[in-house]
């Protein structure tokens, strides 16, 4: 795939993330399990979800089966078990904890926040630093020809002109880094921002194959 050999040749993967909310999310009970359909209860009101679809307060089902519905709610991800309820002290107990599923293409994805602005992330931790394409750097304010240092990548496709920067803060979840390097790559690639190690390098990560989970180390 071009965008593995990018990873593997860039700069040294990816995560659907599971994380807990704290402050004003929800309270949810899932009381109803069905292929890919949930029966969920939000801040007291009954709501049927299917696959994709979001209701009250951000939360939308992402997967269901017949053990155990996926929710994403405010760009984090829970599983939950049939009458299994989501309060907020559960949540706040472990605010400080990012869960991430594999995705259908075997792939670890999520949407992050790079200096406050939402980002689809690619997590890999074979890339030595956050990585992204030029259109991205310019959506999100980065003037980095101006404030970057000139730098050349090395990718399937070649050699590609690429600029060093560092980003005040990027966000996964509660779980925040400041100050982090990055690189922009001019052209289209890589398609979606790499979430690398310099900002990996700042958690505790453990990985059982399809579960990855993320802690601060400090």
């Amino acid at each position: 795939m071009k965008l593995t050999a990018i990873v593997r040749l860039l700069l040294a993967g990816c995560l659907v993330l599971v994380a807990t909310m704290v402050g004003g999310a929800p309270d949810i009970r899932v009381v109803g399990l069905f292929s890919n359909k949930a029966v969920v209860i939000i801040d007291g009101r009954r709501h049927v979800l299917r696959a994709g679809e979001q209701g009250p307060g951000g939360v939308r089902l992402v997967k269901a089966d017949s053990e155990a519905a996926v929710l994403e709610v405010e760009g984090e991800r829970i599983t939950a078990r049939m009458d299994g309820r989501i309060t907020k002290r559960k949540r706040s107990a472990r605010q400080k904890e990012v869960q991430v599923f594999r995705n259908q293409r075997g792939m670890f994805t999520t949407v992050g926040s790079i200096n406050g602005y939402p980002v689809p992330f690619l997590v890999d931790t074979g890339a030595s630093m956050v990585a992204m394409n030029a259109d991205q750097a310019r959506r999100l304010g980065i003037d980095f020809r101006v404030v970057g240092d000139p730098a050349t990548v090395v990718t399937a496709s070649g050699r590609v002109e690429a600029w060093k920067v560092r980003l005040d803060s990027v966000k996964v979840g509660d779980l925040e880094v400041r100050q982090v390097d990055a690189v922009v790559m001019d052209g289209d690639e890589p398609s979606t921002s790499l979430l690398g190690m310099s900002y990996l390098g700042k958690l505790k990560i453990t990985n059982d194959g399809q579960l990855m989970t993320l802690r601060l180390k400090y």
